[in-house]
């Protein structure tokens, strides 16, 4: 059971999506119409511009937001504020009393909530993205989106549990959500290409975390084969853990010190 862990918590996680439907349908129905709204918008917007926005075309445009929707929607947007709640009110504190680590439950747990929102997104948007927006722009380039949408949404619980930290010493994440989901929105990509960005915060943004968790994965939907976005993704995974792993290791000490 302790080498299984990891997998029983995800697994476990899962089942109780899937059987909770109800939550799968609203999750469905916000996506569709988050996802049909904005590809709207941007196909209007490559009309007005000759065809395309920052290189990307109609059909593009449509394909990189239902990839990364999917990547946001499928995700509790109010987990950092959760784990503050949690930290707090002393829960997370009766969790240490478990032999293993606080930070993988969590996440594996969140991990388990999340993947089937996201391959019933991702499913979705590709129906979504072919009706009203047309095929593909390189149908090769979606062997890509599965993995680093995988990639995308780890790389996010990670962060979301590094940033809620800062309940420790705070005992809010309210700030801390506030901050994280604007960054999000903006710098990773989820609501525009970062392309579109002026040419400074296109490189401020491309060299944060916030890209490998909607950008890269909507990058290879709307055709763009640049198998570098997955090693980076992979590479801010790695770094995430290991901050994330820092940060919780010390607010357990406080937790000790200070008696919970």
């Amino acid at each position: 059971m302790r080498r299984r862990w990891p997998a029983t918590v995800v697994r476990t996680a899962v089942q109780r999506v899937l059987a909770e439907r109800g939550g799968l349908v609203v999750t469905l129905v916000f996506y569709v119409l988050v996802a049909s709204v904005l590809s709207s918008l941007w196909r209007l917007s490559a009309a007005a511009n000759g065809g395309s926005v920052a290189g990307y075309g109609a059909a593009a445009l449509t394909w990189y937001v239902a990839t990364t929707e999917a990547c946001t929607v499928s995700l509790n947007i109010r987990l950092i504020a959760d784990i503050g709640r949690d930290i707090g009110s002393g829960a997370l504190a009766v969790e240490l009393l478990r032999p293993v680590s606080v930070l993988g439950v969590r996440v594996a747990a969140e991990l388990g909530r999340v993947l089937p929102r996201l391959a019933l997104c991702l499913a979705t948007g590709a129906v979504l993205a072919s009706l009203v927006g047309g095929a593909p722009p390189r149908p090769a380039a979606l062997v890509w989106v599965l993995p680093s949408a995988l990639v995308a949404v780890t790389a996010n619980v990670v962060a979301q549990h590094a940033f809620a930290g800062a309940a420790f010493w705070l005992r809010d994440a309210g700030s801390a959500w506030f901050l994280y989901s604007k960054f999000t929105f903006v710098l990773g990509g989820m609501l525009i290409p970062l392309q579109v960005l002026p040419g400074w915060l296109h490189g401020v943004a491309s060299a944060l975390p916030f890209s490998a968790m909607a950008y890269a994965p909507g990058r290879f939907a709307s055709g763009h084969i640049e198998p570098w976005l997955l090693v980076q993704q992979l590479g801010w995974l790695a770094a995430l853990t290991v901050g994330a792993s820092a940060v919780f290791a010390a607010g357990e000490r406080r937790l000790q010190v200070v008696g919970g």
